[in-house]
Formats: structure tokens, sequence, C-alpha cells
């Protein structure tokens, strides 16, 4: 076997490990391996959950109020949609309302908005 043929095997060996090993994990992400790390990036991704509930709250008060009257935003309707659109069962009120200030703030929605969330 020539110096050629023995280069060409070894690249097409490495390209069918490198398929296997993708067609094996999907594409999925791996997980930490470290149990803290992975408690850290649960937290984190909930945290980035609740904020993105926080905004479908507030864009769907906003679509639900008539024209010229203010969008009512509760705690409850964070809540609602954490638990149905993200699947979090364990949410408690003060994070939801923390998480609804967050984003009332950011979006500078006091002008067609109302909130309990700094009750």
């Amino acid at each position: 076997m020539s110096a050629d043929t023995a280069v060409g095997v070894l690249i097409v060996a490495g390209g069918t490990a490198l398929i296997a090993v993708g067609v094996l994990r999907r594409g999925r992400a791996v997980q930490p391996l470290s149990a803290e790390r992975a408690r850290a990036v649960a937290e984190r991704r909930a945290a980035r959950a609740l904020l993105r509930a926080a905004d479908l709250a507030i864009a769907t008060a906003r679509g639900a109020a008539g024209p010229g009257e203010p969008a009512i935003v509760t705690v409850e309707d964070v809540v609602r949609v954490a638990r149905e659109h993200f699947g979090q069962d364990d949410v408690d009120r003060p994070r939801a309302a923390a998480a609804l200030r967050c984003q009332y703030e950011r979006g500078d929605y006091a002008a067609d908005c109302m909130t309990d969330a700094y009750i």
C-alpha cells in the first residue's frame, strides 16, 4: 500500500468516526459533569424562561387591550405563562414579580401598561 492510499484511508476513517459521533449525539449539547454546574445551568435557564414568560404576558395583555386602554399585566399572568408555556411549576410570586418588573422597566411600558409587580 502506498503512502497516499494510507493517508486517504485514515482521512476517510476519521471522517466516518466524526459522523458516527455526530449521529450518536444528535446535535445535543453535552450536560455538565459537575452537579454544581448542572444546577447553575438549570437556574440560568429557568431565569431566562421566566423573563420570556414576563415578555409574553406583557405582549398578550397589550394585544388584548382595546384602543386607548392600558394593558393590565399581573404577576399571576406571568406565573400562568411560565407554567403553561415553559413547564415551570415551581415559580413563586416574588421571582415572577421581579421578572415582570425587570421586563416592564426594560421595555419602558409605563405609558400604556399597568402592573401589580410593585405591590
